[in-house]
């Protein structure tokens, strides 16, 4: 079997390129297990080791990095909110109307205060969330 580019990875195995038939240099993670394979992976496994560059484990994530990712989940979490429990009544004109004028205040205000969550102090790691009017 052909193979180039023997990389360990972080699950034991080791991804690389083989040579197929028909398809030409396809990717593939070389399993020693896999029983399923058209050839012998253990074998390929066994010569591959040796030349198979060392996994390298990915730097943590820095502070930023978590902010960055926690501040994505807020939003998607604001904007779940906005479209399942705002925009159907605020951007239907029948279901609006039928609203009193209490109730357009409670939902405006809420809608407001859900846009307003990424200005708030304490966003993106100590968010507090507005409450949905009844």
């Amino acid at each position: 079997m052909n193979y180039r580019n023997p990389v360990s990875n972080r699950h034991g195995t080791i991804d690389c390129e083989i040579e197929h038939p028909v398809y030409g240099w396809i990717p593939f993670t070389c399993d020693p297990s896999d029983i399923g394979a058209a050839f012998d992976t253990a074998e390929l496994f066994l010569t591959m080791t040796p030349k198979a560059a060392p996994y390298v484990a990915p730097p943590p994530p820095t502070q930023a990095e978590i902010d960055e990712a926690t501040a994505q989940a807020v939003r998607a979490e604001r904007d779940m909110k906005l479209s399942k429990e705002v925009d159907p009544i605020a951007s239907n004109t029948l279901r609006w109307e039928e609203l009193g004028a209490e109730a357009k205040i409670s939902i405006s205000a809420y809608r407001l205060a859900l846009l307003d969550v990424p200005q708030q102090d304490g966003f993106p790691n100590d968010v507090v969330w507005p409450t949905k009017p009844t």
